[in-house]
């Protein structure tokens, strides 16, 4: 008797959050059930914050599988950024319902999976769907940590700039010193304690 040939499950990794002054960074992992079941997805950097909120719920809706995990901004002063970005993106992957044969990994550098074939594209986010999805969902979830960070820290105005080294952000920096979500390690950051 024929049987169809089981579809191999892949997974999309991204993460967001590498280049702010504060604040953790944060890796998606994505399954989708196949790669033009969500139309519109692209790299989140391209999307209005109304698409990616609109394609984040299809995505948590539609997909497979997904998972967010992260680094704090403590692992990341700890190890450094790039480390805390494939440990980030590792917690992500394992922490899936599923355990893909494959993951895409938006970029050019792996994290440390064993058992599990993985490959880097550079630019995934614009040619993986799996990719891309994974991609929305770090950035919308870590632009929401941002939002509740601004309510605890008021004076440096994160829901404007992210965390990211702004003009404004390194001014609010001189003016009020580090808080307790800023990365230590990142020399704006050190310039001013």
């Amino acid at each position: 008797m024929y049987e169809p040939p089981i579809a191999k499950l892949i997974a999309g990794v991204d993460e967001a959050g590498r280049g702010p002054l504060a604040g953790s960074v944060v890796a998606a992992a994505v399954i989708l059930k196949d790669a033009n079941s969500i139309p519109g997805l692209t790299d989140s950097k391209r999307l209005s914050p109304g698409q990616r909120r609109e394609l984040e719920m299809l995505i948590k809706e539609k997909a497979l599988a997904w998972s967010i995990a992260e680094a704090s901004h403590q692992e990341i002063d700890e190890i450094n950024i790039l480390q805390a970005s494939m440990l980030a993106m590792k917690r992500a992957v394992q922490e899936l319902n599923y355990q893909p044969q494959l993951v895409l990994i938006d970029g050019n550098r792996l994290p440390d999976l064993q058992g599990i074939e993985m490959q880097a594209i550079i630019k995934g986010d614009l040619t993986e769907p799996c990719i891309s999805a994974a991609s929305i969902l770090a950035k919308e979830y870590r632009d929401r940590q941002m939002l509740e960070l601004d309510s605890l820290y008021p004076q440096y105005e994160f829901a404007r700039h992210k965390g990211y080294p702004t003009a404004l952000h390194r001014e609010l920096l001189k003016q009020h010193g580090a808080c307790p979500v800023h990365r230590m390690s990142f020399k704006p950051v050190r310039e001013v304690c």
